[in-house]
C-alpha cells in the first residue's frame, strides 16, 4: 500500500477549496489532496454563481446560515482586500410591491437586525427613487453591506493558497467509491486508487452520493433547481444600479427574480427556479435519465412535488415563456420590456430534500468515523466559504483521529498516492 494522505478533501468547489485551505493553516504538516473530477476548480455552481455577496438578512436568527453567513462575510471582504479581489459594495434594496408584503419586509428587517447585519435602513417610495430611480415599491429595506465578486477568481486565490501551503489539487479526478479499511480509507477514484487517514467530502451537486458510497444515512437526496437568468442590454443597464430583490416566500429557500448587478459591470434578471432533468443540467435540454430515474425512485421528492406542484408549474411556464419572465421583471423595474433583455447563463442549485419532502434549510454537516460529509450547502455557501470551512475543519477535528493530535500528521513524502 502506497503511504496514505491525511486527508483527502472531495470537491474543489469554492467550500472544498476553503475547507482545505483552512485544515493546512491549522495544521501545517498534514499531507492533503484535494481530488475534483472537472478539469478545472470551480466548474459548478461557484462557477455559475451569481456573485453575490450577501450580508446575512434573510437567515433564521441562530441557525448555521445567520452565524456563518454574517461572519464569513466580514472574513472574505478581508481576505479580498488583501489579495487584490475586487470587491464592489453596490447595495441591495429589498422591494414591497404590496400591502400584504409588509409584514413580512418587517419580519425580514427584524432578522436582519438579529443577525447583526450593519447599515439596514427602512425605506420608503422617495428613498427607494434615490437609490434605484427606476424601481417601484411602496417601502423597502436598504442593506449598503450586500455586495459583488467574482467567485471564480475567489476561489482560484484558495486553490493558490492550498498549493503555496504544500497541499495537492488534482483534476479530471472523480471518485468511483469509498471503503473504510483497518489500514485507512481507501478512495477508488478514475485515475486508480489512494489512502487516506481521512476523508472531507464536500462534493455539492454529488454530495449526496457520495455520502452514500461511504454508508452515510440517507436521510436526505439532493434535488438540483436550474435557475435561468436574462441579462440588461448594455445600452439598458441604467435600469439596475446595484441590486432589486423582491420580499422572499419564507416557506421557500429560493429569494425570486432580482436584479443583480455583476462585478463587470453587466446586470443578471433572475433567476426563476424549475427542476433540473440532470444532476449539472445547465440548458434546458440537458437530461440525464439515470439522474431523472434517481429523483423517481426518492419519496421525499414526490413529497415534495405534491407540496409546491402549483409553484413548480408556475415557475415553468415562466422559464420558457419570456413574455411572463418579463412581466415578473416589471413588478420590480417597470420600465424593463422585453426588448431590454436577452437569455443569459444559468446556475443549478443543490438542494438537498429530506424524505418528508421538506427543503434542507440549512447548512447540514455529517461526521463520524474519520469521514466528513457536507451535505447541504446553497447559497450563501460561497458568501460564508471561510466560515464554512472552519466549521467544516471543527468537526473534522472531533471525528478525525488523524487531526485530534496534529503532531501524528506525517510529512509530505515526495510519492504518488495513486495505485492501479
Amino acid at each position: 500500500m502506497s503511504k496514505p494522505y491525511d486527508v483527502v478533501v472531495i470537491g474543489a468547489g469554492i467550500v472544498g477549496l476553503a475547507t482545505a485551505r483552512e485544515l493546512l493553516g491549522r495544521y501545517p504538516r498534514l499531507r492533503l489532496i484535494v481530488l475534483e473530477k472537472d478539469s478545472q476548480v470551480a466548474q459548478q455552481q461557484t462557477g455559475h454563481n451569481s456573485g453575490v455577496l450577501h450580508a446575512g438578512i434573510y437567515y433564521k436568527p441562530g441557525s448555521l446560515k445567520a452565524t456563518l453567513c454574517t461572519t464569513g462575510v466580514r472574513l472574505l471582504f478581508d481576505y479580498c482586500a488583501e489579495h487584490g479581489i475586487p470587491v464592489d459594495r453596490c447595495g441591495k434594496v429589498i422591494v414591497a410591491t404590496e400591502s400584504d408584503e409588509l409584514p413580512r419586509l418587517a419580519d425580514l428587517y427584524a432578522r436582519g437586525l438579529a443577525n447583526g447585519v450593519p447599515g439596514l435602513e427602512r425605506i420608503g417610495p422617495e428613498r427607494l427613487r434615490e437609490l434605484e430611480p427606476h424601481a417601484a415599491g411602496i417601502a423597502g429595506i436598504w442593506s449598503p453591506n450586500t455586495a459583488i465578486v467574482d467567485y471564480g477568481r475567489v476561489a482560484e486565490a484558495y486553490a493558490a493558497d492550498i498549493r503555496a501551503a504544500g497541499g495537492t489539487i488534482v483534476t479530471s479526478c472523480a471518485v468511483r467509491g469509498l471503503r473504510a479499511l483497518p489500514e485507512g480509507i481507501r478512495v477508488r477514484t478514475e485515475r486508480g486508487s489512494l489512502w487516506a487517514r481521512a476523508v472531507v467530502s464536500c462534493a455539492g451537486l454529488q454530495s449526496d452520493r457520495v455520502a452514500a458510497m461511504a454508508g452515510a444515512p440517507r436521510d436526505s437526496q439532493i434535488v438540483p433547481f436550474r435557475g435561468d437568468y436574462y441579462v440588461l442590454k448594455p445600452e439598458s443597464r441604467y435600469l439596475c444600479r446595484g441590486m432589486i430583490y423582491p420580499v422572499p416566500d419564507p416557506e421557500l429557500p429560493f429569494l425570486g427574480v432580482h436584479f443583480t448587478k455583476r462585478i463587470d459591470g453587466a446586470v443578471w434578471a433572475g433567476p426563476n427556479a424549475v427542476l433540473a432533468f440532470a444532476r449539472e443540467g445547465y440548458r434546458r435540454t440537458d437530461l440525464v435519465p439515470g439522474d431523472l430515474a434517481e429523483l423517481a425512485r426518492f419519496p421525499g421528492f414526490w413529497r415534495m412535488a405534491g407540496q409546491w406542484w402549483r409553484t413548480g408549474v408556475d415557475e415553468m411556464a415562466r422559464d420558457y415563456l419570456k413574455p411572463l419572465f418579463v412581466r415578473a421583471l416589471q413588478r420590480y423595474v417597470p420600465a424593463c420590456t422585453a426588448a431590454d433583455v436577452v437569455p443569459g447563463p444559468a446556475g443549478v442549485r443543490a438542494q438537498a430534500v429530506g424524505q418528508d419532502g421538506a427543503l434542507v434549510d440549512d447548512f447540514l454537516v455529517y461526521a463520524a468515523d474519520n469521514l466528513v460529509h457536507v451535505r447541504n450547502a446553497p447559497s450563501p455557501a460561497a458568501t460564508s466559504s471561510l466560515a464554512i470551512a472552519r466549521l467544516i475543519a471543527d468537526r473534522a477535528a472531533e471525528a478525525c483521529a488523524v487531526l485530534r493530535d496534529q503532531n501524528t500528521a506525517t510529512p509530505r513524502a515526495a510519492q504518488s498516492a495513486f495505485a492501479g
